[in-house]
């Protein structure tokens, strides 16, 4: 196997305080202490705040990917807000593995289509601007992920439908199952972690716990919502 990382590790890494963010978060902790093995496909799913998305920023950065998307060689720069984690992570790579990687982030995803604009590569880029927000990221998977490499992915479902949401799983699916192809994803979709292969972490007070899909409180809560959205929406009137 030749996938690029194989553990993400905290031995080498600046020591995490955990009195400050993002050291108070307990899957920043856990992550440095205790380290994480990396299968083929990766999801962590968790509440807002719970730190889902400080962690797959955090292992892009250690990869090399800037924290506002791109892949290896982007320097998108806006405002900084990006966590110091990274600082407090190394990556047991693969020797002969891709080195090539890419990070899409739902929320900056408009700024790098501004920076690939300004910064042409050698390929035509589609028009990104000129499509809609889902259309734009359809296209983005179309045209960045199709080379071997390491795939970060920060609530990709957040511009999709439910059709385009199968789309991306059909596409994560078949990187669970490629040698020299590996991804790591956040989501709030059951659809997405629902993806065949991935290993699913439920990211919360108690840190990152290995689960299954149906045991998810994520997916509890959609079936009983869509069994009977009365129950959850007459909270909203009380």
């Amino acid at each position: 196997m030749r996938r690029p990382v194989r553990r993400v590790s905290g031995e080498r890494g600046r020591p995490l305080d955990p009195h400050v963010w993002p050291g108070t978060l307990p899957a920043a902790r856990q992550l440095v202490d205790e380290g994480l093995d990396l299968g083929p496909l990766t999801v962590l799913v968790g509440e807002n705040g719970a730190g889902k998305s400080t962690v797959v920023e955090a292992i892009a950065m250690a990869y090399g990917l800037s924290p506002e998307g791109g892949s290896i060689g982007a320097r998108l720069t806006s405002r900084a807000s990006e966590s110091p984690l990274h600082e407090s992570l190394s990556l047991v790579r693969n020797p002969g593995a891709a080195r090539w990687g890419f990070f899409l982030r739902a929320e900056t995803m408009h700024g790098f289509y501004s920076y690939l604009e300004a910064n042409p590569g050698k390929s035509m880029e589609p028009a990104f601007h000129e499509m809609s927000h889902g259309e734009s990221f359809l296209a983005v998977l179309a045209h960045r992920f199709d080379s071997p490499g390491f795939y970060v992915l920060d609530e990709p479902e957040a511009a999709l439908s439910f059709s385009s949401s199968l789309a991306l799983v059909g596409l994560l699916a078949e990187i669970a199952v490629s040698e020299r192809t590996q991804a790591i994803v956040s989501t709030h979709s059951p659809i997405v972690a629902a993806t065949p292969g991935a290993d699913i972490y439920e990211v919360g007070d108690w840190g990152l716990r290995r689960v299954a899909w149906e045991d998810l409180e994520l997916v509890q809560h959609w079936r009983r919502f869509l069994d009977g959205p009365g129950a959850y929406l007459r909270h909203l009137r009380d």
